[in-house]
């Protein structure tokens, strides 16, 4: 039975695992992963250093202290410059496209205070037409590369889902070019990493930019001393995910605030990515496979010989485990490997197990209650049907109280109904059906119906205590039954014109150690018991008539019995099989 477990085991985690392979290629599983990378990653996420980039927001307050319409001269911002080197400012990011030309003087005011400290940004996009797709750049005037300003493409590529995760596929980013002129050494491999985010928006110390033209006046000393500035739009008024924003993006802090994440902020933060390299490596798809297929093989493993409670807590314990290594990988490895398609393979491994499991079990339960249907009382099947673990198939030794019952005079009563088999047959179950109703109601097992005879036992299935008081108290139901039987049958053949056959039986019981189980072919079996004691019971019923009693039990009867009050014995007499005699006893009450 084990080995056929293991087999449908084995077949069930290979549909599970080329299911999950197939449906992992989905693109909208892509999401799952990504919702994944987003918890993970903001969890207890990496604090900022002493170093890290500060940001000059062309804010709200900065509109209204400066006091004129956007885009403002660039011969203000030719003074933003100048005020940011002068306090020290390592190198300065401008997170604005000068691409047309505006007013010559502002313009020459700005290309006189450019330098190669200075990174302007560039843009590209893809323009699609009927002929053909292509990127196109744009890129800061001429006269201010000439300045020797630097350029840095400062686009960003989003998600599916409009969340900004990964680093700029450029090699001339605008993050990119900022920390080079900061000179800092550029990883090789860095484009397409996943962004490891420091936080919510304003995450970075952030300034207004009204503030930088003074710093002296409105900022501490020192403030911008060897730091890397970086110049953008970080508007306040429209940072939520349902209003949009300029120059504003979802990251995967949105999940948890619902804010949008300025454009100058998470240049800031592809800085530190790049410079710190603290972005993440995105497991390939030979580990992601393997991780499925181990997940596959735990979840098989905590399911191989049962599911119940133990099948949930060891799921739990798995699912922390995993959880707790993907966020491990990715904290101090630097790789994200997506738990979900694991978990999901571990968790589907485990429903589907217990899916057959209960499917077995209800199988069970309707072979049990058609099986013992037949002997046992409807309470006792379902018991049994509610509890298979206290039937023990297969045959084990216990103690029972067996009871025969034979119908006196039956061959002469065959003999007169021989030319009418059919009233014969009738007769025969008319006596039956009362008889065992009688058995059952009293918790008795009916074994068996040979001719006229019932065979019944008490004590298995289930365990009773009692069985032998159950057995006898039984055996006089019956006897005290067959006067209002033998009255019904009489008016009915009154009616009918035909001769009453009345009906008297016998009934031998005795109690001592059988074995109870299935017994029969690997084709055909039935619940059955056998023994010694067994015999005994049958012999008892036979000689119930030699001795004139209707009721002849064992000695062993009539020592478990917990009322003796009405047993009488009758001595010791030699039944056919038993080298010595036995006593015998009748109950009168």
């Amino acid at each position: 039975m084990l080995r056929s477990r293991q087999l449908k085991l084995t077949a069930l985690s290979l549909i599970i695992y080329v299911a999950l392979t197939l449906i992992a290629q989905l693109p909208a599983w892509s999401l799952l992963d990504n919702r994944a990378f987003d918890y993970l990653s903001t969890l207890n996420p990496l604090p900022l250093t002493s170093d890290s980039p500060i940001v000059v927001a062309i804010d709200e307050p900065s509109l209204a202290e400066i006091q004129s319409q956007w885009p403002w001269p660039r011969g203000l911002h030719a003074r933003l410059v100048t005020a940011l080197r002068a306090a020290g400012a390592k190198t300065i990011g401008m997170d604005i496209i000068f691409a047309e030309p505006s007013n010559p003087g502002d313009d020459a005011a700005l290309a006189a205070a450019l330098g190669p400290d200075v990174v302007l940004a560039g843009d590209e996009t893809l323009v699609t037409s009927a002929q053909a797709d292509q990127f196109v750049r744009v890129l800061p005037l001429q006269m201010f590369s000439d300045a020797y300003a630097l350029t840095g493409i400062a686009s960003i590529t989003l998600d599916r889902d409009g969340v900004l995760r990964r680093l700029p596929p450029y090699d001339d980013g605008f993050a990119a070019t900022v920390a080079t002129a900061a000179g800092f050494e550029i990883p090789l491999g860095v484009p397409n990493k996943l962004l490891q985010v420091y936080g919510p928006a304003r995450t970075y110390p952030t300034v207004s930019y009204y503030q930088a033209l003074e710093p002296e006046r409105f900022l501490p000393d020192g403030f911008f001393k060897d730091r890397i500035v970086l110049v953008g739009l970080s508007l306040q008024t429209a940072a939520t995910v349902e209003k949009g924003g300029a120059d504003a993006y979802a990251t995967p802090y949105t999940v948890h605030t619902g804010h949008l994440t300025a454009g100058a902020e998470i240049q800031a933060t592809i800085v530190d990515n790049i410079r710190l390299g603290s972005s993440v490596t995105e497991a390939d798809q030979a580990l992601r496979q393997l991780l499925l297929f181990g997940a596959v093989v735990i979840g098989a493993l905590m399911v191989r010989k049962d599911t119940g409670w133990k099948t949930v807590l060891y799921n739990s314990v798995a699912l922390v485990v995993m959880l707790g290594g993907a966020y491990a990988a990715l904290r101090f490895g630097r790789v994200f490997v997506s738990p979900v398609s694991p978990a999901l393979a571990m968790l589907s491994m485990s429903a589907a197990q217990a899916g057959l499991d209960y499917a077995k079990e209800r199988a069970g339960r309707r072979q049990i209650t058609q099986a013992f249907a037949q002997y046992l009382s409807p309470d006792l099947v379902s018991q049994l049907a509610s509890d298979p673990t206290r039937l023990k198939l297969g045959g084990e030794k216990k103690k029972l109280s067996v009871l025969f019952c034979d119908v006196r005079g039956f061959t002469t009563i065959a003999e007169q109904l021989k030319d009418d088999p059919q009233h014969l047959t009738e007769l025969i179950n008319r006596l039956l059906t009362p008889l065992s109703d009688i058995v059952l109601s009293h918790g008795g097992t009916i074994d068996k119906y040979i001719g006229d005879c019932l065979m019944a036992f008490w004590n298995a299935p289930l365990d009773d205590p009692h069985h032998a008081d159950h057995a006898v108290s039984a055996a006089l139901s019956m006897l005290a039954s067959m006067a209002s039987l033998n009255a019904e049958l009489a008016r009915e053949a009154e009616i009918a014109g035909l001769m009453h056959h009345e009906l008297r039986i016998g009934i031998g019981i005795n109690t001592g150690d059988c074995v109870v189980g299935n017994m029969g072919s690997t084709r055909r079996f039935d619940y059955s018991a056998l023994g010694d004691a067994v015999n005994l019971a049958a012999r008892l019923e036979g000689e119930s008539k030699n001795l004139g009693v209707s009721l002849l039990i064992g000695a062993g009867t009539a020592a478990s019995l917990a009322d003796t009050s009405g047993v009488r014995e009758l001595g010791r007499i030699l039944v056919k099989g038993k080298s010595e005699e036995v006593s015998v006893f009748t109950v009168v009450r």
